[in-house]
């Protein structure tokens, strides 16, 4: 393995992908095009881009004859899927595995062990797929926050506008983002709760919000108008977005009943938890703690703020 300066610095006589091909030349969904250089056969251009060779074949059914090809010639490149824990990134011209692995934080050598598809990694083409490893926080988001997990597309400005926070607040709560200009998907960012950490005014009772409600489901719910419900809750700037983990306030003289069955007790999930580790924490099964649980539709996604019910051992 070379060094890291050497990785650093070795970028000279990269092969490029095509930037601008014809029309009746581009390469269909979730493939790149790649012109043709001379020296190239389709066992190195599916060596220097990570993929099977019969994977390159059958994402160009336009060339009859894969053993003949020929310089400008467009090859279709099939991208790679990043396993989980991972998240794709497409190699931009003078990228190297180090500037990679210091952009987005994580050790180089993790991020080499994380691309086996590299047969070099001292050599990277524009256009390749990197999967990058998810750094995990060090811990919990701060009291007052939760954590969400940045989604491809997403920004600084779009997440406070999503969850009806200021940009500065949502910076301020996040000092583990050097640039809040440069996030990435898979990153978690710590969003400030908008609602009170107190108990909701009288004659209301605090609820929390489960994946999929909206202010009408609830509304609907606990039997009262959507008018009294967006009335009772001024502190949500648009009701017509609120997340799982949220408090909304109820009106109404008491909470409903209890929502666990008989037999199991209710758990407020905390930020970090997975049902794994809540199983664990409670000395029962995992498929026990999924079994008690039917209101929650994906067991690999749970909320902080939402209820579980954890059987009783």
């Amino acid at each position: 393995m070379e060094k890291d300066g050497q990785l650093h610095n070795d970028k000279e006589q990269q092969p490029e992908i095509q930037a601008d091909v014809e029309p009746a030349q581009v390469c269909g969904p979730n493939t790149t095009p790649y012109v043709v250089r001379p020296g190239d056969t389709f066992f190195s251009i599916a060596r220097q881009f990570g993929v099977s060779l019969d994977a390159l074949v059958q994402a160009n059914p336009q060339i009859p004859d894969p053993s003949q090809i020929r310089p400008g010639q467009i090859v279709c490149i099939p991208r790679v899927t990043c396993p989980t824990g991972t998240f794709a990134y497409i190699v931009q011209p003078g990228d190297t595995m180090f500037s990679i692995a210091r952009r987005f934080g994580v050790p180089l050598q993790e991020l080499i062990d994380a691309n086996p598809q590299i047969p070099d990694p001292s050599r990277l083409v524009p256009g390749q797929t990197v999967c990058v490893p998810i750094s995990a926080p060090p811990g919990p988001c701060p009291p007052g926050t939760f954590p969400y997990t940045v989604q491809p597309g997403d920004s600084m400005w779009s997440i406070a506008n999503k969850f009806g926070v200021s940009l500065d607040a949502l910076i301020a709560a996040n000092p583990q983002i050097p640039n809040p200009a440069l996030i990435f998907p898979g990153q978690i960012v710590c969003v400030p709760r908008t609602t009170p950490p107190g108990p909701c005014p009288p004659g209301t009772f605090a609820y929390t919000v489960q994946p999929g409600d909206s202010m009408w489901s609830i509304a609907r719910k606990f039997g009262v108008s959507l008018d009294a419900l967006i009335a009772a809750n001024p502190q949500i700037p648009n009701p017509s977005l609120i997340f799982p983990g949220q408090i909304v306030c109820v009106p109404g003289s008491k909470p409903p009943p209890g929502p666990c069955p008989p037999g199991t007790f209710a758990y407020t999930v905390r930020p970090g938890d997975s049902m794994w580790s809540i199983a664990r924490k409670f000395g029962v099964s995992l498929d026990a703690l999924i079994r008690a649980n039917p209101q929650i539709p994906n067991p690999n996604e749970i909320f902080p703020g939402q209820t579980v019910c954890v059987p009783n051992r």
